[in-house]
């Protein structure tokens, strides 16, 4: 499992889900990679979601940041470490060390998140580093802490094998974890009694597979688990010799459940028939080995530890834990916030699961770094640091591969936050985003394929990610700038590190030493001594490592009953379901939520480069229920305008009528930001109303209204470099494509208006140019050596869904193709190679008309021949549900 030096392939991990997945990457002549599934690894054994597989398609220079910046010029990594060193410097000589701050990435790797931690907590002496993670999983920290004394994930992705049920809570696994939702699939397959609940307010691509859908009114979580705690109890369904053996608290959490005694008024609470709720309770208490795996629609709530706890007590109360297929397993969204947990990169954590509290850590943490200057209290969290920099208490923030003007509730708020700021340092690969159009400094880092270091997943496997292509431009590790800044800031001596194997060595040096005097769960005792040879050859090794893994391993904790707490017991906590403080009212009647779609990644920075990844889903859309948008005056394909009590400018997406989603309820993707659209960035709409545990935001319960947009024309546009629209345009929306860009405008203005708007983007280099006009209607193409350059339809209204081979316009093509292009273009129809419709199979390139042709042609009847003849759905699986979804619709008989 380790590199093969003699092997043009070099294995690596993939830079997207907490799943880990390993890669095989080949760097060929033009520079690109050729990605696949790394066949050894164990998190997914060859397997690639679409994102994964695209991941050579993200390695190109388009929009790097290639030099530091300092205040919009050029400048040199001397002039602009010298900066940011003097001026961090500054800020603490007059304002003290809690004057500055770090908000750090789970994109970042461990060695990067160790240095940026031990800089600003071991030296300059304050706490205040965090990390986008927050907004992450630090509901799952804090309720396992309570818990179990310590930050400790006890299953394995074996267990997904191993259980006879499987129950998903908060999460769409087959969309944001694709390859572990397949691992169930193949699991099932073997063993077809194996159970699937999922625990969702929506029917997802996950309930497709699932045996029992429990679509609970959103933010009842803990409702639903303490009623299954105290159905245990009523019904002698405890193991009562595991709860004396090694638990406390049990009396006192079931008695928090008494408001759940009655099945029939839960269910009504819950929105659940009693029959679905009595099920699940069933279920199980039936089954000895029940995997339970959880993610942000558990974590992302103002009762988020709450949740995570509820769940952790029925786990508990029946010894469901540290066993082979049973478990609860918090599923990380990030593909270091494991990493980012273990070595400190949260504010109220010290590095190696040591914490403020306790002074014996503090002392060990101090020797080891041999600093007098150790901050001894917890820093800010990530909501609490922007409101501190908002209020000047903090004037000097280094911000890492994040970019918080998107990502955190009440954009605006962050941007002004920022914008006042005295000193804003951003480090990051890409030069145009949110948060960087905001920064006094901005200092250019390597991206994924560029970096070296480790990575740890959501089953505590660390994986080697190798660097792959060349950085471009002065583009350097985000652990050596951390380095460099901390030696002109006078800490030379703690940061000397000429390779990131010598900062791996350290780190794992303190689990060492932290695990011998304290028994932390966390140690890497077995590779302290790892030569650099060695480290760059790692195999991925699960923690504890007490001793080097040449094997594959999968070990639990908390296996034999004994956990980190003063005692050895695990604490039952009791919680009780409080509403969240946000409820619709007649201003604001709907229930806004929100997440990934399929094919993106957070603030598409990366993933919105990928032709392959825009393809299926190419402008942000807002599901909602068809009985909803009749009382709204919406309908499928029109433009909502969406509106919380929090923001100023108004949300724009394009509709999405879905059966699927309840009444009162709607879902938005998280993806889209200023950088390529006009109005979707949808943390806007946000409050930061936060769990008063864990310090992480509600980001699933906003109440909203919608309205529609009442335009007067719209557009599909094409060019071959980027364009940038007036502030009269009110929704647009970039799509990258083979060649260039796709615009979808809808604005306020005349036809004829709009298409002057146009006319004055399109480029003075081409050669021909042709058209169509009307009153009503212009369509308009430029061509040039390459073919078509620049073309636009414009109307009062165009059918989007009709539009998708204009995505195809640019890609290179031939003279006889070139002309069916300006054809299909003047008339409005797609001919030729433009027909294979809207892209379903992102892996396999496979669209909806070819999909439907083969259904009709060949009357296909399952969705086992569709793959078999189209191919759609045979890559990572995630666009299966949506085939099923087309083969269901084609069946239907017709009247």
């Amino acid at each position: 499992m380790s590199q093969n030096p003699s092997s043009p392939w070099i294995k690596s991990t993939c830079a997207y889900c907490g799943v880990g997945c390993g890669i095989e990457a080949k760097p060929l002549v033009n520079g690109s990679l050729s990605i696949r599934g790394d066949e050894h690894h164990p998190a997914n054994f060859g397997q690639l979601c679409s994102k994964g597989m695209a991941l050579g398609e993200t390695t190109v220079t388009t929009g790097r940041l290639l030099h530091p910046r300092i205040d919009n010029r050029d400048s040199n990594w001397c002039e602009a470490l010298d900066y940011v060193a003097e001026k961090f410097t500054q800020t603490i000589d007059k304002y003290g060390p809690d004057s500055v701050a770090f908000y750090l990435s789970g994109q970042l790797l461990t060695e990067d998140y160790y240095v940026a931690n031990k800089l600003m907590k071991g030296f300059i002496g304050s706490a205040n580093v965090d990390t986008n993670s927050r907004l992450c999983m630090s509901s799952s920290v804090a309720g396992h802490k309570r818990a179990f004394g310590s930050d400790s994930v006890p299953g394995c992705y074996q267990d997904i094998d191993d259980a006879d049920v499987v129950i998903l809570v908060g999460s769409n696994l087959a969309w944001c974890h694709p390859i572990l939702f397949q691992r169930f699939k193949k699991a099932k397959k073997k063993q077809p009694g194996k159970k699937l609940i999922v625990i969702d307010p929506r029917a997802t691509a996950s309930t497709v597979e699932a045996d029992l859908h429990l679509a609970i009114k959103p933010g009842t979580d803990v409702l639903l688990f303490n009623g299954l705690l105290n159905y245990l109890a009523k019904h002698q369904l405890t193991d009562n010799e595991y709860l004396s053996q090694h638990t406390q608290g049990y009396a006192a959490s079931l008695e928090a459940t008494q408001q759940c005694d009655d099945i029939n008024l839960l269910s009504q609470e819950l929105t659940v028939s009693e029959t679905d709720v009595l099920a699940f309770f069933q279920l199980f208490a039936r089954n000895d080995k029940v995997t339970t795996l959880y993610s942000q629609g558990v974590n992302q709530s103002s009762q988020g530890t709450d949740k995570v706890n509820s769940i952790i007590n029925c786990h508990l109360a029946t010894g469901k834990i540290g066993r082979p297929g049973a478990n609860p397993f918090s599923i990380t969204g990030q593909p270091n916030a494991m990493g980012g947990r273990e070595v400190g990169g949260l504010a109220n954590t010290l590095a190696a699961h040591l914490d403020f509290d306790n002074k014996q850590h503090l002392q060990l943490v101090s020797e080891f770094w041999q600093t007098a200057n150790l901050a001894s209290q917890p820093g800010l969290k990530a909501i609490e640091m922007f409101d501190a920099i908002a209020n000047g208490t903090i004037k000097a923030v280094w911000i890492m591969a994040t970019n918080p003007a998107v990502s955190l509730p009440n954009s605006e708020f962050i941007q002004q936050a920022l914008a006042k700021c005295p000193m804003v340092v951003v480090s990051d690969c890409i030069a145009d985003t949110d948060t960087g159009r905001l920064a006094n400094v901005q200092l250019p880092a390597q991206g994924w394929s560029e970096k070296s270091g480790t990575v740890s997943n959501s089953e505590r496997r660390i994986s080697r990610q190798r660097r792959l292509t060349v950085s471009p431009g002065e583009a350097r590790p985000d652990w050596w700038m951390v380095s460099e800044v901390a030696k002109k800031m006078g800490f030379a001596h703690a940061f000397n590190y000429r390779h990131e194997a010598d900062i791996f060595r350290e780190y794992a040096g303190l689990t060492a030493k932290a695990h011998a005097q304290f028994n932390t769960d966390l140690d890497l005792s077995g590779l302290v001594d790892i030569s650099d040879s060695q480290y760059i050859n790692m195999s991925p090794q699960q923690w504890p490592v007490t001793e080097y893994q040449p094997n594959l391993v999968h070990q639990h904790l908390l296996d034999k009953g004994r956990y980190y707490t003063a005692n050895g017991k695990a604490n039952l906590i009791p919680v009780r379901y409080q509403p969240s403080p946000q409820q619709t009212d007649q201003q604001y009647p709907l229930l806004l939520n929100n997440g990934r779609i399929r094919d993106q990644w957070h603030t598409m920075t990366r993933t919105g480069l990928s032709v392959t990844l825009s393809s299926h889903q190419a402008e942000p859309q807002l599901w909602l229920n068809p009985k909803d948008a009749k009382k709204y005056q919406l309908h499928q394909g029109a433009i909502a305008c969406i509106d919380s009590h929090h923001n100023r400018q108004a949300i724009m997406m394009r509709v999405n009528l879905s059966e699927q989603m309840p009444t009162g309820q709607l879902f938005a993707p998280i993806h889209w930001n200023n950088s390529n659209a006009s109005a979707a960035k949808i943390a806007s709409l946000g409050h930061a109303v936060i769990d008063p545990i864990s310090g992480q935001p509600e980001m699933k319960h906003t109440p909203v209204k919608v309205t529609p947009f009442d335009y007067r024309s719209q557009a599909m546009l094409v060019s071959r470099t980027a364009v940038e629209f007036s502030s009269d345009i009110a929704y647009w929306v970039q799509q990258t494509i083979d060649g260039g860009y796709r615009y979808f405008i809808a604005t306020s203005m005349q036809v004829s208006e709009l298409t002057e708007q146009l006319m004055q983007l399109r480029p003075n280099t081409c050669a021909q140019q042709s058209s169509q006009s009307s009153s009503s209607l212009q369509r308009f193409i430029m061509t040039g050596q390459q073919g078509i350059e620049f073309a636009f339809s414009c109307a009062k209204h165009i059918d989007v869904d009709q539009y998708d081979w204009f995505s195809l316009l640019l890609s290179p093509t031939n003279t006889a193709e070139l002309t069916q292009r300006q054809n299909s273009i003047l008339a409005g129809q797609p001919q030729g190679e433009l027909t294979k419709g809207k892209i379903i199979c992102a892996c396999k390139q496979v669209g909806l008309n070819q999909i439907c042709s083969a259904i009709n042609s060949q009357g296909l009847t399952s969705t086992q021949q569709v793959q078999q003849v189209t191919q759609a759905g045979t890559g990572c699986g995630s666009c299966i549900a949506e085939i099923q979804s087309i083969l269901a619709q084609s069946l239907e008989p017709t009247n």
